[in-house]
Order: structure tokens, then sequence, then C-alpha cells
């Protein structure tokens, strides 16, 4: 049957991925299964989207429940779950307001909108430009693309969005050089995900804020991939304790269910994005925000937050034995349950050797593993994963 599935599936659906030959069927906790019964342990939680695993029955129900109630209405009318979500993500995000998209890329695109639109307001004309980092990934969107610091992801799509200047990453003079009158955000992911899993340097970040707040320039922060926990902070710039002044999230927001949002302080707010300016037909209806307050609801109650911390430290010094034990490793960094493993040489056979062991992770560049489990992982999961990736990477060492 797996067959059969995966050959017809790809006389159907558009080649924009090389799938793995894996046909998953259902999940249970920290495992996938696949048609043939097959059992996976996942260390990429459906890249950073599953944080409490699969099959929590309280989540489950409560969108058993929505689905009885009510899934669609538009956003001219309220709905309890949506000011249920709001408030949640208001209150545990830092911000004041929000506005629940789709997906993360649509999530990017309001950000951007909303520091052009501030900058518009504030000075009477257009033409504003923004800062990105090289090595970020923002999204598949012409706006996302634009700020987006990867050159092959951009040049069969030129010319994309005008006006935005790149700058290193962890280089504050970089960024500082970028900056010209017309300079209206700087965007950055403090945890760089597709780039190699590189946090950034708190200084970095201090000084960044510094410097926006001097020219009147909007700070944010696209924590897609490392917000929602995953850093062991509810949001990273938490762990950091810098705050920007526009936050992106999706991902774990719905822990399966499609959800971003974009969220600004109250002074951005007043001054941005009003009636007409911007707008979802499905972002934010009952259904997927009955999802994320639950998700808020269940981090509290399971300890997620604290479960990533422990957890965190735990995989930090399990992946430490790997730098020690194989000369082919070069080094490991990430924050939390975020992780990046860099070898010399390319990664793939050692991924493809972890699924024929039964575990299930991805990759951030050639030569880089992306370890990011859901946020339940316990000790004897990270036991196994070690027991798994050490086979597969003795396997490829002959």
């Amino acid at each position: 049957m797996e067959n059969n599935i995966i050959r017809e599936a790809e006389q159907v659906l558009l080649h924009t991925y090389n799938r793995y030959p894996i046909v998953l069927d259902h999940g249970k906790g920290m495992y996938l299964y696949d048609t043939e019964g097959k059992e996976y342990l996942d260390f990429a939680a459906g890249i950073a989207v599953c944080a409490l695993g699969y099959g929590n029955e309280e989540y489950n129900q409560a969108l058993k429940e929505q689905v009885d109630r009510l899934l669609h209405v538009s956003n001219y009318y309220y709905s309890q779950p949506v000011r249920d979500a709001g408030r949640k993500f208001v209150k545990a995000s830092g911000m004041d307001r929000v506005f629940f998209t789709n997906s993360g890329a649509e999530a990017i695109e309001g950000a951007i909108k909303a520091a052009k639109k501030y900058a518009y307001t504030k000075s009477g004309h257009s033409g504003f430009e923004v800062i990105a980092m090289e090595h970020s990934f923002h999204g598949r969107t012409v706006g996302a693309l634009s700020v987006t610091g990867n050159a092959h992801y951009r040049e069969a799509f030129l010319p994309l969005m005008e006006g935005v200047r790149f700058a290193r990453f962890n280089d504050f003079e970089s960024v500082r050089e970028q900056v010209r009158e017309k300079t209206c955000a700087i965007i950055l992911e403090p945890i760089q995900g597709e780039g190699g899993i590189y946090p950034a340097d708190p200084d970095f970040l201090r000084r960044i804020r510094q410097l926006c707040d001097e020219k009147g320039i909007l700070l944010i922060f696209d924590e897609i991939q490392c917000g929602m926990g995953r850093t062991g902070s509810m949001f990273a710039w938490q762990h950091y304790g810098v705050r920007p002044d526009i936050l992106t999230s999706a991902k774990a927001l719905g822990c399966g269910v499609p959800i971003g949002a974009f969220a600004m302080t109250e002074a951005v707010a007043e001054q941005s994005l009003e009636p007409g300016d911007h707008g979802t037909t499905y972002g934010g209806n009952p259904f997927v925000c009955a999802a994320a307050s639950k998700v808020f609801d269940l981090y509290e109650s399971m300890g997620i937050l604290k479960n990533v911390r422990e957890m965190g430290d735990y995989l930090e010094k399990t992946l430490e034995e790997f730098v020690k034990e194989f000369p082919c490793v070069v080094e490991q960094r990430g924050v939390g349950l975020i992780r990046g493993l860099e070898f010399t040489g390319p990664v793939a056979g050692i991924i493809r050797g972890c699924q024929e062991h039964g575990m299930l992770l991805i990759n951030a560049g050639t030569n880089i593993l992306r370890l990011m489990p859901p946020l339940i992982v316990s000790k004897e999961d990270v036991d196994r994963m070690a027991d798994i990736l050490g086979k597969a990477v003795r396997e490829q060492q002959g």
C-alpha cells in the first residue's frame, strides 16, 4: 500500500519537495507510525510544529468540540475562541495587539506591512526600506522571500520587494552600516533556523535594540520557529531580555493546525494598520483559535517550559558527547530544544540511516543536523536518539 500511495501522489502533486519514501499514518506521544506499522522516534516535530507530540487527548477533544460548534464565520464577526486565543497570546508574548494569520509567511508579510505603514503614518510618505540578515529564512511568499538572506532562494523570482538591505548576523557594525534615512525596520530571527541553528549573541540584540530606539526604527523578531517555548522561555526575546516592536509566530502556535500571528506594541498599533489596510478570509477563525487557545492552556498545565529547560540542558550535554567522540562532528549549538549538530560533510546519508533505524530528523543546510523534538521529550527519548544517531554516524564512517 505504501508504494501505491507514493506513486499515486507523485502523479498529482506539484514536485516542490523531494519527499522521503515514507507514508506516515498516525502518531502517539513522541512516535510516528507509517502505513506498514514501522515506528519512528520523532526529532523533527513537523519542523518545530508538533510541540505537544501526537495524540494529546485534551488537545484533540478541544478540536472535536469546536468542529461541532463552529468552524468559520469570517472576521466581520467576533467569536469566543478568537478572544481567548488573542488574550492568551498577548499575555504570553508580552505584546499588546495581535493579528492571526494562516501561516508564518503571512505573519511576516503582515509584520512588514505594519512597519511600512507605521513609517508612512509618521512621515506622510512611502518608500521606506528594511534591513534583514544574511543566511536568514522568513518564508516563500514574495515579501517574505525579499527579506530572506539566501540568494539561491531569491534569484529565480527577481525582482522582489525593493528596498531591502542585508547585514551580517551577529555583526552589529555590519547592521549599522546599512542604516539609511529611510530605514523603517530591522528584521531578524533571534535564533537562525534554516540558516544553520545560529543563536544571536545577547550583546548583538541589545545593541540593535538601542540603535532602533535612537533612530526611530522598528525591530521585528521572527519567532516562527524559535518561539512558543522552544528556548525554555515562551518566546526567545524573553530568553534574551530584548523586546521587539513587532513579533511573528506560527508553527507550534497551533501544534498542527495552520495558524500564525503577528503582534505588536500598542505604540506601533496606534500608528500602523487600520481598517482596510490588511485582512484575511480564514485567519483567526474559531477552529484554529480554539486550537491555539488550548495549546497555551496545555503548556501551563503540562509544565512545558520547565521540561524544555531541563531537557534542553540534557540534549546539549548529549550532543557534546558526539563532538568529543566523532572527528566528523564539528560542534553543537542552539538553545533549549532547538539544536544544530554540524558535520564536516553532508548529512543526507546520516538522515537516511536514522530513518532505517526508526528515527526522523531533518537538516539545516547540507552539513547540519537539526534536532527539534516535541517539547514533551524525556531523557529516555534523548538517550534513544543518541543511540540511533550514533549507529547512523558509525555506518556512514564505514
